[in-house]
């Protein structure tokens, strides 16, 4: 019998996290095993050394630089990434994968199909979900999306990390109060993040910004 493939969770959502912990210690009895959860960059970095896993499970937004910088930093390649994110933004699904990550699921994934991703990334398959699958395939192949993924970058190059957090959640319809509850930050942040980010993409607002993001694909 094959040993259980170990595991890394990063993720700074706590509860999140923990959910999916546990059902990797159900789902993947046998097959998966968590042997460290990190909640930011400097967290799993260290994680990631401290144990070295098969696959790490990865967030693309974290504290610290975002997942990419993790994949940066430790710089192995017999260690494995699969994105684990609520983004399915083709710049963070592109950007991840050229940071060198081997997937990219996004959390509408159920708990059999994230323990069967784990296992075929740690035999060293690439695997997607079905929809993003196609954004690779278009980046890779040098197809139109290349150039607007390209003025994309250059928009959100203006943007923090915390914005651009920000600036998804509001275009997708979320309330200043029902994002500082997902980001864990207050209501008055949330109101100078979007100030900062109407004013940084010259947008007056939040209807603007919905059609912006939804333009590029950001949604």
């Amino acid at each position: 019998m094959s040993q259980p493939v170990r595991v890394v969770v990063v993720d700074d959502h706590a509860m999140f996290r923990r959910g999916v912990s546990a059902e990797l210690g159900s789902t993947g009895v046998g097959r998966v095993d968590v042997v460290a959860e990190a909640a930011d960059v400097d967290e799993a970095v260290a994680a990631v050394l401290e144990h070295r896993p098969d696959v790490v499970l990865l967030d693309v937004h974290l504290p610290g630089g975002g997942g990419v910088e993790v994949i940066r930093r430790v710089n192995d390649s017999d260690i494995k990434f699969l994105a684990l994110s609520v983004s399915d933004a083709a710049e963070d699904v592109i950007g991840t994968i050229r940071g060198g990550a081997r997937g990219y699921v996004t959390k509408t994934i159920t708990g059999p199909e994230l323990v069967d991703a784990i296992g075929r990334v740690a035999e060293g398959d690439a695997v997607f979900s079905p929809r993003l699958a196609g954004f690779v395939l278009d980046a890779f192949a040098g197809a139109g999306i290349s150039a607007d993924l390209a003025s994309v970058d250059e928009d959100l190059d203006r943007l923090t990390e915390r914005e651009r957090e920000v600036m998804r959640l509001i275009a997708r319809g979320y309330s200043y109060k029902e994002v500082a509850k997902e980001l864990f930050i207050s209501i008055k942040t949330v109101e100078t993040h979007m100030s900062s980010v109407l004013r940084k993409l010259q947008l007056s607002s939040r209807h603007e910004l919905t059609r912006w993001a939804s333009d590029r694909r950001l949604l």
